[in-house]
């Protein structure tokens, strides 16, 4: 019989206790796992995903606005309570009152700036009020600068965070201001949470074509529901033209969540010759999401 050296024996025991500790952990991991599973079969799977996309308000960015909103008043601005847009904690309204010192950040050497400096001047305004505004000044394009017979100037915005561009009554920035830079009204409908949006988006796959939207429009009517609730249908004509622009992303409140968002991927159809000039159908559901 061999005898083994004391050395050889402590890594043999060692060895035990080790094989026994690894085996315990993967025993407990898989527990753990199966604990985490569906209670029953009839579950969600994995590859499946909530459609359409809801957001609620972010607890975290409310707070935030909270604060810029303090940081507004105590400049001071005596302004008009903000009004909220509807799902979101962007401001959708904010009208300074006369007098105030809300202005936008000066910019060359004058009194009064050219357009390239107005711009600039504008670009600072957004990056330091972005929180209130709801969106990455990097995400925000200018569309339409405009002068009024009043005097006063106008700043169109567009928020562009997606693939596709945005539809329904999100999106847009306007700051209106005097010439000496004293801004009227701050009015904002961004989505202040468009990354988290676009990650859900971006693994979204769309299952109609627009052929297959068309298809559809005139095969079971336009079924939609007005602005005073009135639940409608509209028959479209065979003979019709029908354009499909493109694919958007229609951002809505719904009625039974007025304090949520839903982002649907959509066909955006051009109807020629209608009483109704675009509708909206969801390019993965296939329902009609909105009408103009």
């Amino acid at each position: 019989m061999s005898i083994l050296a004391p050395k050889t024996i402590a890594l043999i025991a060692n060895y035990k206790i080790w094989s026994t500790a690894i085996l315990l952990t993967a025993t407990l991991a898989l527990a753990s796992c199966a604990a985490l599973q569906p209670p029953n079969a009839g579950g969600p799977k994995g590859n499946e995903q909530l459609y359409p996309i809801v957001f609620t308000e972010d607890s975290h960015r409310k707070e935030a606005v909270a604060v810029a909103l303090n940081q507004l008043a105590v400049q001071p601005v005596n302004s008009t309570e903000p009004q909220r847009q509807a799902g979101a904690t962007t401001i959708l309204s904010l009208s300074p009152k006369t007098g105030s010192n809300l202005y936008l950040p000066k910019v060359g050497p004058t009194d009064v700036m050219n357009e390239e400096e107005t711009r600039e001047s504008l670009r600072r305004f957004i990056k330091e009020w972005q929180e209130i505004i709801g969106s990455d000044p990097a995400k925000l394009s200018l569309v339409e600068r405009v002068d009024q017979p009043d005097g006063t100037k106008v700043a169109n915005y567009e928020q562009r965070p997606f693939r596709y561009p945005i539809r329904g009554n999100y999106g847009k920035l306007q700051i209106r201001f005097t010439t000496d830079r004293r801004v009227l009204n701050l009015t904002s409908t961004c989505v202040p949470d468009a990354d988290r949006m676009q990650t859900a988006l971006s693994g979204l796959t769309v299952r109609l074509k627009a052929e297959d939207a068309v298809q559809k429009l005139i095969g079971d009517g336009l079924s939609y529901t007005d602005p005073k609730g009135t639940k409608l249908n509209f028959k479209v004509p065979q003979a019709s033209q029908i354009n499909p622009r493109g694919l958007v992303v229609y951002i809505l409140s719904p009625n039974d969540k007025p304090d949520a968002r839903e982002a649907h991927i959509a066909w955006e159809i051009e109807l020629n010759d209608l009483p109704i000039k675009i509708a909206y159908i969801d390019a993965i559901t296939g329902e009609t999401i909105a009408v103009e």
